[in-house]
């Protein structure tokens, strides 16, 4: 071999060398075929600690919620007294009439035994955000008679006008919200011009306070056919459009009493307007059911009306009704504090409406 040869060998060794090593190198810094980069593994194993202690996090929730709801005695499918108001005056000229101490006296009750006041909006679309152990109460005024709500010069609620006195009793007890459903028609709290009326309804709006359909005129809707109901429903709905640009959530029938077919009332249209109600009010008789039990029917909840213990109202009227309430808690609702949850004890499951059961929270 010449001496050129065999520097060509050593130069062609030399380099084999150092792709050999590279080759090593670079086999040594890959993975092998399927398995996966140490960054990668490590973020799979803080993605599966995040989702263990998540986990972790809503299991100890659910257990406090639980453990809430167990000591609280929560039972949201159980009964809610839905009171009717109609005039507040001193000399009382109706068996429906509240002198201004009679209905002061009844929402001192009220408070006392932990209800707390929600609107009939609230109640039928299952908005019940009240704390735990607490009950709710509608509160309900028919006919929107000036006894119930008028302002002042100042923009104030007179005095010993229902709203006045809700709100001197809210004041007392921290927590009582002074809240209600005003059912109006026509008459509209006294007012006869749109801008009166509108600023009454606009005030009652910006407290919190319900304006809820009871027809234009006040018609019994008892017999008449349907094109007549939803006439005459359509009309005070409208009535409240024009002056408040909102829709109204309920329907209280004039009377009570329901047209041939119940669902009438609820849902229909004339002309232009149409209507879609989550819920049609009664007259009067029994404790309401929870929006979330199969026993609630939107197309006839019962109210009660506000009387003491005399004449046919030592059974069906409010007085009574409370006492009953207080006297067989367990068929009272009681919250569990939460809005998003619907709380109650395990053997009622059953009961619970269908649309409602992820929300379910029984102990």
């Amino acid at each position: 071999m010449r001496w050129g040869d065999s520097m060509g060998l050593l130069r062609v060794g030399r380099v084999g060398v150092a792709v050999a090593a590279a080759g090593a190198v670079l086999v040594g810094c890959m993975p092998w075929q399927g398995e996966e980069p140490q960054d990668k593994k490590d973020a799979g194993v803080a993605a599966a600690a995040k989702a263990s202690a998540a986990a972790a996090g809503q299991a100890a929730l659910l257990k406090t919620r639980l453990a809430t709801a167990a000591k609280v005695h929560a039972n949201e499918l159980g009964q809610i007294p839905v009171l009717m108001y109609h005039r507040v005056v001193d000399k009382p000229a109706t068996q429906d009439d509240r002198t201004p101490q009679q209905f002061r006296t009844e929402l001192e009750r009220l408070a006392r035994e932990d209800y707390v006041p929600i609107t009939a909006a609230e109640y039928v679309t299952g908005r019940i955000d009240i704390p735990a152990g607490r009950h709710p109460v509608v509160l309900t005024f028919d006919d929107s008679s000036p006894s119930q709500f008028d302002l002042d010069g100042m923009g104030a609620p007179k005095p010993q006008t229902a709203v006045a006195i809700l709100q001197e009793v809210a004041q007392r007890h921290p927590g009582f919200r002074p809240v209600a459903t005003f059912y109006v028609t026509r008459d509209m709290f006294g007012k006869t011009t749109p801008e009166e009326q509108a600023q009454m309804l606009m005030w009652l709006r910006d407290k919190g306070f319900d304006i809820g359909n009871h027809t234009r005129d006040h018609q019994s809707l008892r017999g008449k056919p349907e094109k007549q109901v939803s006439s005459e429903v359509a009309a005070g709905h409208q009535l409240i459009t024009k002056l408040l640009n909102t829709n109204p959530v309920t329907l209280a029938l004039p009377y009570g009493n329901q047209p041939t077919k119940k669902e009438w009332g609820r849902k229909g249209a004339a002309g232009d307007v149409s209507y879609d109600y989550g819920g049609v009010f009664l007259a009067g008789y029994t404790p309401a059911m929870s929006p979330f039990n199969k026993k609630f029917d939107p197309d006839g909840i019962p109210r009660i009306r506000s009387m003491d213990k005399t004449g046919d109202c030592v059974k069906f009227c409010s007085t009574a009704w409370l006492d009953w309430l207080k006297a067989n808690g367990d068929e009272r609702y009681t919250s569990d504090g939460d809005a998003k949850t619907v709380a109650f004890p395990k053997f009622k499951t059953p009961f619970v409406v269908k649309r409602y059961t992820d929300r379910v929270l029984a102990y």
